[in-house]
This record gives C-alpha cells, sequence and structure tokens, in this order.
C-alpha cells in the first residue's frame, strides 16, 4: 500500500476539451487521471474507448487510471495497453474468467485491479487478492456521475483492508462515487487510499484549490 493519491474523474470534466481539462488536472496535486470506460451494456451509460484513452496520452503524464465498465473486458486488454493505461481495473461482474483476464492485464504491462459493486459481496474477489494492485469499492451504483455516497460501502472498504494486512497483500484500495470533502476521511479511516472525486472537483472554477480541499479534509 502506497500513501494517499486523489483521481479526478474525466467523466465528469468537459468531453469536448478533454486536453485543456487533462491541463487543468496536471496544474493540481492529484496524481492519477480516472478514466470510466463504459460500453452501454454492463452499465447503461456509454462513454468512449481505448482510441479516446491514446489521445488523451498525447497530452498527460500522469497514471492512467481506466476502470472498464463493460461485459468481458479480457477482450480489450491488448487495446488499453497500447492506448497507455497505467493501471486496468475490471468488475469482478462482468466476466466468467477472472483470474485469467487480471493476469492477461499484468502480462501487457500494465497493473491489475479488480472492482466490485455495491451489491456484490467480497467473497467474490477474495481469490485473486494476491493477483491485483488495486481494489476498488464502488461507494455508488456504476455508470453515472453525480450519484450520492452509500456510506455502508465503508464496511466493505473495511473488510478489505483486514484481509490485506491479514494476509500481507500490497494492494491500493480506491473509493469511487460521491466522494467529497464530506466524506473523504471515513474513506480513509475505514482503509481506502486512492480517492476518485469527479462532480465535486469539477463543478468548481477553481479545480486546483478544490483538490486541496479533499487533502485538508483528509488531515483534519
Amino acid at each position: 500500500m502506497s500513501t494517499n493519491k486523489i483521481a479526478p474523474s474525466i467523466l465528469a470534466a468537459d468531453y469536448a476539451n478533454f486536453a485543456s481539462e487533462l491541463k487543468r488536472i496536471e496544474e493540481t496535486s492529484a496524481e492519477y487521471v480516472h478514466i470510466d470506460i463504459m460500453d452501454g451494456q454492463f452499465v447503461p451509460n456509454i462513454s468512449f474507448g481505448a482510441d479516446v484513452v491514446a489521445s488523451m496520452r498525447k497530452h498527460s503524464k500522469l497514471f492512467f487510471d481506466c476502470h472498464l465498465m463493460v461485459v468481458n473486458p479480457e477482450r480489450y486488454v491488448d487495446a488499453f495497453a497500447q492506448a497507455g493505461a497505467d493501471i486496468m481495473t475490471i468488475h469482478a461482474e462482468a466476466t466468467l474468467h477472472i483470474h485469467g483476464a487480471l493476469q492477461k492485464i499484468k502480462a501487457a504491462g500494465m497493473k491489475a485491479g479488480v472492482v466490485i459493486n455495491p451489491g456484490t459481496p467480497i467473497s467474490a474477489i477474495e481469490s485473486v487478492l494476491s493477483l491485483v494492485d488495486q481494489v476498488l469499492i464502488m461507494t455508488v451504483n456504476p455508470g453515472f456521475g453525480g450519484q450520492a455516497f452509500i456510506p455502508e460501502m465503508l464496511d466493505k472498504v473495511a473488510q478489505i483492508a483486514r484481509i490485506r494486512d491479514e494476509k500481507g497483500y500490497d494492494f491500493d484500495i480506491e473509493v469511487d462515487g460521491g466522494v467529497d470533502n464530506n466524506t473523504i476521511k471515513a474513506c480513509y479511516e475505514a482503509g481506502a487510499n486512492v480517492f476518485v472525486a469527479g462532480s465535486y472537483l469539477f463543478k468548481a472554477s477553481d479545480l486546483v484549490a478544490q483538490v486541496e480541499t479533499l487533502r485538508v479534509a483528509l488531515d483534519d
């Protein structure tokens, strides 16, 4: 496990100006860019694919945290590796071959992450925790930005943190959904160290200052 990281979600940015939005993110203290890939099948919404990520990569050297909300994500491993993704995080619910998919991601040179929806038990991913670099706990139902934080998911964060510590694993714990200056500290105290924030950050005219409000909330 490493230090706390802020991951602005590009899903909440201006789609017509990704280059300038990435520049705005790079001017902040954020370490990651969280990129949601949605296929209209695993979740109702559609975002974009590997070609757009490849275009983004030309404009940023930040860590690209790609969260695939797609059916059978193993089909897209090579495309996202070539596009410049640093980590590819996939849903346990989206594939029957979660072990093989995670191994394929790592073989392609990316870090591998696994994610579960609010209604999915931790037991669904326990068998792959030794393979992953990151576990993402959704703190809203996936597919749309701007949803309210589900506080009951903090128990899952704490459960994953306990398993990691008991087994001696070394993965980050990421939370995504409803993260703002009022919820981030509780996520941290439960065991999370990577914090995805979208609507809360991009609604502000001063993105640099808004990211710092999350840092201040973590330190309080």
